[in-house]
């Protein structure tokens, strides 16, 4: 008896369950596929309208003017003597442009990074080292108000002002010709982002490989839409270029410190208050003669600890503390993509949730297939809901496997579609984390740099993952 009551209870709660997910599922399916209609429709207007009248430029067709700005480069780095050395000896042998210097910020308690960048430089002028005051690890946003506050000294002693600064990471391989795009639209926005590519080590093909798939559709989508719609830009905070002139506005306010040390996605929350409050965002999407987009590409976790922490801190930032923080605007579309942006945590409560309605169906129907209970047939409502959400279902992964097609071939784009699995597993995970990071910010936690491990490939390894791609593509 007690069984069959058990066994009850848990039907009741399987339809439950598949009800609450279903209508979720529904809801947020319908807002992914207007947002796609938008795009497909953006995408044809351009390609009927405006392509065949004007020819795509590419990076080396761009002109300068004989004053070019100069461009400064923030680097901040705690514990990255791994990889920190190759990015900037990268850097100074590849690009093109000029008038730039990288600012580094590293931490008197971490010998190790402070050498490798010495012995990297070599004494170039390119290249300024910033050592913080305090030991690290204080918190990116920290870090990087750090090399504001000299490269603000710099341009009082050398009688000189830079035009943008650019973040980057200390594990980013950047494009040569990343800095002359920069350098041409320095000026004309506040904000101007060009993509992020993740590449995975060749060894995780499905927790480092799942960032390729969401940033595939993110910074072709997404960020394009955005800027159409003419709504604010947040920063994916590598491969961006802040306007000299608007971090200056932000930081009178802030008192020298125009990123804030009390975010723990402070480079989001600054793309979109810059973009936000009469200021121009640019994403731009430009390849160079070879056909490759000028893009920042870099190495994400490639293991299940570092993945959840990263995603956990992105959803803290993004979808909790950014609804306490940013708030919410009177323009629709503005807060359409900001509700976009923060359903992420919620999305992954729902996802655990149809999970376990997926269990419990097995369960139930084992139990019937034994002939120790008989489930209760699902309402025709729920089974209308159902079929609805697999076809939108299709048409998602259809999507998302045609952005995978477009940057890294045919066999990652069938990859995609059991990597959502491990996807949704991974945001399940994080949400969680996400939810007590954002409880201990609220009871004032300081918020410290919890950084992931990092690694920068061989030349052989980067050569590897290019014929990868290439040999996917064929």
């Amino acid at each position: 008896m007690m069984i069959e009551f058990a066994l009850l209870f848990l039907d009741g709660l399987h339809k439950e369950l598949l009800f609450f997910a279903s209508i979720c599922f529904l809801l947020g399916s319908i807002d992914d596929t207007i947002f796609d209609a938008l795009w497909i429709g953006h995408k044809l207007k351009r390609k009927l309208f405006v392509y065949p009248k004007h020819q795509r430029a590419t990076v080396e067709s761009l002109t300068f003017s004989s004053k070019s700005e100069a461009l400064a480069v923030f680097v901040p780095a705690w514990q990255e003597a791994d990889v920190i050395g190759a990015m900037l000896q990268r850097c100074l042998r590849q690009w093109t442009y000029t008038y730039y210097r990288i600012y580094v910020g590293c931490y008197p308690n971490d010998p190790a990074t402070i050498a490798a960048v010495a012995a990297a430089v070599g004494g170039s002028d390119k290249v300024r080292l910033v050592v913080c005051e305090e030991h690290g690890p204080t918190s990116k946003a920290d870090c990087l108000n750090r090399l504001w506050k000299a490269l603000c000294k710099d341009e009082i002693v050398e009688s000189k002002t830079y035009g943008a600064i650019i973040l980057h990471d200390a594990e980013d391989i950047v494009h040569p010709e990343a800095l002359k795009l920069f350098g041409h639209l320095t000026g004309r926005a506040s904000l101007v982002q060009i993509p992020v590519i993740p590449r995975r080590a060749l060894k995780s093909r499905w927790i480092a490989g799942h960032y390729g798939d969401e940033f595939a559709e993110l910074h072709a989508k997404q960020m394009v839409l955005r800027e159409a719609l003419g709504v604010s830009l947040p920063s994916a905070g590598v491969g961006c270029a802040f306007a000299r002139s608007a971090l200056a506005r932000v930081s009178i306010r802030t008192r020298g410190k125009p990123f804030d040390a009390a975010s723990m996605t402070e480079d989001y929350e600054l793309g979109l208050k810059l973009t936000g409050a009469g200021g121009r965002g640019i994403f731009a999407r430009l390849k160079d003669r070879q056909g490759q987009l000028v893009a920042t590409q870099e190495f994400f976790p490639d293991n299940l600890d570092d993945a959840v922490r990263q995603k956990a801190r992105w959803m803290a930032g993004i979808a909790l503390m950014g609804w306490d923080r940013l708030g919410w605007k009177s323009c629709w579309r503005e807060n359409w993509m900001r509700l976009r942006d923060r359903k992420a945590s919620f999305a992954a409560i729902i996802l655990a949730l149809a999970y376990a309605a997926i269990v419990l169906t097995g369960l139930l129907w084992i139990c019937s297939a034994a002939g120790f209970y008989q489930m209760q047939p699902i309402s025709t409502s729920l089974k209308i809901m159902l079929s609805a959400n697999v076809i939108f279902l299709a048409w998602r992964l259809a999507i998302k496997s045609y952005f995978v097609f477009s940057l890294y071939g045919f066999r990652e784009a069938l990859l995609s579609v059991p990597r959502t699995l491990v996807a949704n597993i991974i945001n399940i995970m994080a949400a969680r984390l996400a939810l007590a990071q954002y409880i201990g910010s609220l009871s004032g936690t300081p918020i410290r740099w919890d950084k992931t491990s990092h690694f920068y490939p061989e030349l052989s390894e980067i050569q590897q993952l290019k014929t990868a791609t290439q040999s996917s593509r064929e």
